[in-house]
């Protein structure tokens, strides 16, 4: 199957929110390639590139699935969430708590926030190589960001993730790359390499500070980062 084609299995999945099945190896760069076809449809349906966000950014996660590379994909305008959202639209999501950086010129961190971010396979039970995973955007689906704050020491903050109150998962902002400010060297260099926009005002979500959790209608998810406070969603259903 050519690139268009594969892109458009991958689109048609996320539209009618049916599970298809894997693409089958791919090179790198070719996943990339499939990555930008399945954007370029987004954006002409109206939406624009806002940012990047890592995956594998966890040695323990990167490790299980055999790689020892971060990964990349694309924000769009449609991914941006408010603080109360649905699940509509997506085939089978998780939420993770994670870290949020405003770039400006040359990438220079200029805020940072906390960050939930809604990943959701296209692929069927969830299963996928590395190139299938890049292919499918890293996973983007949703993201909500909370208040924007001055720059300062984010390394080896403890992290919580509550469900209605109750802690679901906890862990450090070390667990990103082992200190999240490297992800923006990170995302540079795979922006440079694969021809991914990263201009000034972009967020780059740096990655996951614990698993990500499936999540349900009616629930309210609150992820809270020391020094940089909490946020918190609620799930309509």
């Amino acid at each position: 199957m050519t690139i268009e084609e594969l892109a458009e299995r991958l689109d048609h999945a996320a539209a009618t929110r049916t599970p298809c099945e894997q693409l089958g190896e791919l090179s790198q760069k070719d996943a990339y390639e499939v990555q930008r076809a399945v954007v370029d449809r987004r954006i002409r349906r109206g939406e624009r590139v806002m940012g990047v966000k890592l995956g594998f950014t966890s040695r323990a996660k990167a490790a299980q699935m055999g790689v020892s590379d971060v990964i990349a994909g694309q924000l769009s305008t449609g991914m941006l969430l408010g603080h109360t959202f649905d699940l509509d639209p997506y085939i089978h999501p998780r939420i993770e708590p994670e870290i949020a950086f405003r770039l400006g010129r040359h990438s220079v961190v200029e805020a940072v926030a906390p960050a939930l971010e809604i990943i959701d396979s296209r692929y069927r039970d969830f299963t996928f190589s590395l190139s299938d995973v890049i292919a499918d955007n890293a996973s983007a689906a949703g993201f909500v960001v909370g208040d924007w704050q001055p720059v300062g020491e984010v390394n080896d903050r403890d992290v919580i993730l509550e469900f209605d109150g109750r802690i679901i998962e906890s862990g450090s902002t070390a667990a990103i790359l082992g200190d999240p400010m490297l992800s923006v060297a990170a995302a540079d260099r795979l922006a440079a390499e694969y021809r991914i926009p990263l201009p000034p005002g972009s967020i780059l979500l740096a990655g996951a500070a614990t698993p990500a959790v499936a999540i349900t209608p009616g629930t309210r998810v609150t992820a809270k980062i020391e020094g940089l406070g909490e946020l918190e969603v609620a799930v309509r259903g």
